[in-house]
């Protein structure tokens, strides 16, 4: 029974995840939502508690399979941290800016103050992501490719460098001012100059 549960609970997700990136979360209707999925109201009332709760559930469930592929770039055992960062670094930029994930960031600072939904979203996207990524950068930092440094530290300034002049323009709707090769290629140099040994 506990399969049947699951399927549906990932159904909803899958069909709720559709309409969000479709309409956008304040044109997103429960309504709309159980049509497309098949069902009733009462079915995804039964899952979640609220619009804002299985927008929040959605939006994790497509970040986290994308940020679980993009830690699997940092398990490696390639000793050039400057060429194990820029590939992880690339595809953090491409993911970060991504029309899905725009839309999700867009929505959260939109509608986050007031509802709930930023903070539920950062603490179990972005912060959860960056603490994770601070791991493996501690991991570097023991293995005496990068200096002894606070890995929060780390990973904070290594997020600042690749959004440079990528996330924000786009945010905006606007063109970025960088290729996002060179960007990250000059994010990953700068943070080499701060940390690197």
């Amino acid at each position: 029974m506990r399969v049947k549960t699951d399927e549906r609970r990932q159904a909803i997700l899958d069909a709720a995840a559709q309409i969000f990136r479709e309409v956008g979360y304040e044109r997103a209707s429960m309504a709309a939502i159980s049509t497309r999925l098949g069902g009733s109201k009462t079915t995804l009332y039964n899952y979640f508690e609220s619009k804002e709760e299985l927008f929040a559930a959605a939006m994790i469930g497509a970040m986290e399979e994308q940020s679980d592929e993009m830690l699997e770039l940092l398990e490696t055992d390639d000793r050039d941290v400057a060429a194990v960062l820029r590939r992880f670094g690339l595809a953090y930029v491409r993911f970060v800016t991504s029309p899905g994930a725009l839309s999700i960031t867009r929505t959260a600072i939109a509608d986050g103050a007031s509802s709930g939904l930023g903070p539920a979203l950062y603490e179990a996207g972005a912060k959860q992501g960056w603490e994770e990524i601070g791991i493996y950068l501690s991991r570097f930092v023991a293995s005496g490719a990068l200096r002894d440094a606070d890995p929060a530290i780390l990973s904070a300034h290594l997020k600042a460098l690749l959004e440079a002049g990528l996330v924000e323009p786009r945010l905006y709707g606007a063109a970025a001012r960088f290729a996002d090769e060179a960007a990250v290629d000059a994010a990953i140099n700068t943070f080499m100059r701060a940390f690197g040994v």
